[in-house]
């Protein structure tokens, strides 16, 4: 038997707030994209909007790079 946990935040923008079963379902869902071992296109049609306080461009690319291999459109945007 599965048990189907919708998650109901539209935006993570960060864990504080999140209940257990919200950490388990964000777990369980990137478990998914683990096993997937081909890039699924699950972004395509979307934008991603990245905004980082601190300079850090690894961690700015990898975002980039992420969601460009998910199929979203990327806006950098500088604080």
């Amino acid at each position: 038997m599965s048990f189907r946990y919708d998650f109901p935040h539209k935006h993570l923008l960060g864990i504080e707030g999140l209940n257990r079963l919200d950490i388990e379902s964000l777990l369980d869902r990137a478990d998914g994209f683990v096993e997937n071992k081909s890039p699924e296109q699950s972004l395509v049609g979307k934008t991603l909007i990245n905004l980082f306080f601190e300079n850090s461009t690894r961690t700015q690319s990898s975002f980039d790079i992420s969601a460009k291999r998910l199929g979203a459109d990327v806006v950098n945007m500088s604080v």
